[in-house]
């Protein structure tokens, strides 16, 4: 069955009919997704699952309208429903984990679109596009772990870095107190005691002086007025 590409890998299978027993809601949903009217499509297609929640092609294609407009989780859910409705049919299954895939890869879920990819693979092995998305998403897959591991490594020589940095501040600080310090003057209490008898006994001669000097009378300054 034809499949449309999807902005480079991602796809979603055309809405031509699974059978002739579509209803009404469903085939003027088709026409609208055709005509690239995603929104009224998902309108069209909820009111064919009101009226019958079990139809494969009103989850399924509903599921497409929603990926269309890049609500992925809820495309997702849909997709889900649809593949629980066809447990035997193999190119519906196939279609719809394909499709499972594409919304996981688009919503950055690269390790669950892979497992996705594979159970396509499994209903279809002849499936070309899905191998092709298999082999991209595990291509991501591989990116995204090695720009994790260079991050990892810009990390550790940030913390070697860090760590060099603080021992070298240590190394600074120790040499700073095995540098020796200049010596406080230490004074015992025989030469504190000598320090004090010679202060007073300077204050002591200094009053006798000024007893023996002749008392002199104070100027009275006046100012007129």
């Amino acid at each position: 069955m034809k499949k449309t590409v999807y902005i480079l890998i991602l796809s979603v299978l055309p809405l031509s009919a699974f059978s002739q027993k579509e209803s009404a809601d469903v085939r003027a949903g088709n026409t609208l997704y055709k005509a690239e009217k995603y929104t009224e499509a998902e309108i069209a297609y909820r009111k064919g699952l009101l009226k019958n929640p079990k139809s494969f092609e009103a989850n399924y294609n509903l599921g497409n309208a929603l990926f269309r407009q890049k609500k992925y989780g809820d495309a997702l859910e849909q997709y889900t429903n649809s593949i629980a409705l066809q447990p035997t049919d193999k190119e519906k299954l196939a279609s719809a984990f394909h499709n499972t895939g594409n919304a996981l890869l688009a919503d950055k879920k690269i390790e669950e679109s892979i497992n996705a990819y594979k159970m396509a693979l499994k209903s279809n092995p002849k499936d070309d596009e899905t191998r092709y998305n298999l082999a991209y998403a595990q291509m991501m897959l591989k990116k995204q772990q090695q720009d994790k591991d260079k991050n990892k490594d810009k990390d550790k020589d940030k913390d070697k870095d860090k760590d060099q940095k603080q021992d070298q501040k240590k190394d600074q600080k120790q040499d700073q107190k095995e540098q020796p310090q200049p010596q406080q003057p230490q004074m015992s209490k025989q030469n504190a005691q000598q320090i004090l008898d010679a202060l007073m006994q300077d204050e002591k001669n200094t009053q006798e002086k000024a007893k023996k000097q002749p008392v002199r009378g104070s100027r009275k300054a006046d100012k007129d007025w």
